[in-house]
């Protein structure tokens, strides 16, 4: 999709009420279902952080979504793609700040020049303890990416029509950190499987995408 259709498309999501948690579990594993019934006692210890959908013209102006294809770490989200975003720190004015702060940090966008658009639906994550904050934001021009070389595996730049495209919804049987061999939805993009928390966010972005273009 030509970038300047999408960006004033945009400008239509101010005035969207969110989808929320219903959308975005179409696209969360049985496991996750009943790990979310132990909420309310789980976020009361948990941390917040911040990520950012972020879109951008490529070089024949058409529209893309970046994502990020993490290290491989002894943690929960070892080798998973994910957004650019992390953790809250103490001198972050907000979420918001924290979003464009990492962003800035793990693909190289100075947060001066991304505009944010809107806020999502935020979202408890149990295998780390996280409340995440989604926001979705855009760049006027495409981005020299510089990839954090101790966070980032891979740089995904994603079509927004292949984003958008429902063949990219697929049914997938993983291996977890908390399970083994079990079925989740997921996105196939770019050859990449997208599951869990982030599938589950741009289960969101696509509702809200489908409402304006």
């Amino acid at each position: 999709m030509e970038f300047n259709r999408f960006k004033t498309a945009l400008s239509k999501l101010k005035n969207l009420d969110l989808p929320g948690e219903e959308i975005q579990l179409n696209m969360a594993p049985q496991e996750r279902l009943q790990e979310l019934k132990k909420i309310a006692q789980s976020q009361k210890n948990a941390s917040k952080a911040g990520v950012m959908a972020l879109f951008y013209p490529n070089e024949q102006q058409q529209t893309n979504l970046i994502l990020i294809l993490r290290k491989t770490y002894r943690g929960v989200h070892s080798g998973q793609v994910g957004f650019p975003g992390g953790r809250f720190e103490i001198e972050d004015r907000d979420l918001t700040e924290t979003a464009l702060r990492e962003t800035e940090e793990e693909i190289g966008v100075p947060r001066a020049h991304i505009q944010v658009v809107k806020q999502l639906t935020e979202m408890y994550i149990p295998p780390s303890n996280f409340i995440v904050q989604p926001f979705m934001g855009f760049v006027e021009n495409q981005p020299q990416f510089i990839a954090q070389p101790t966070e980032v595996e891979a740089l995904i730049e994603v079509p927004l029509t292949h984003f958008l495209d429902d063949s990219v919804i697929v049914n997938k049987t993983l291996t977890t950190s908390y399970a083994i061999d079990i079925e989740v939805p997921a996105y196939q993009l770019n050859n990449h499987v997208v599951w869990g928390a982030t599938a589950m966010i741009l289960s969101e972005v696509r509702h809200l995408l489908k409402a304006v273009l």
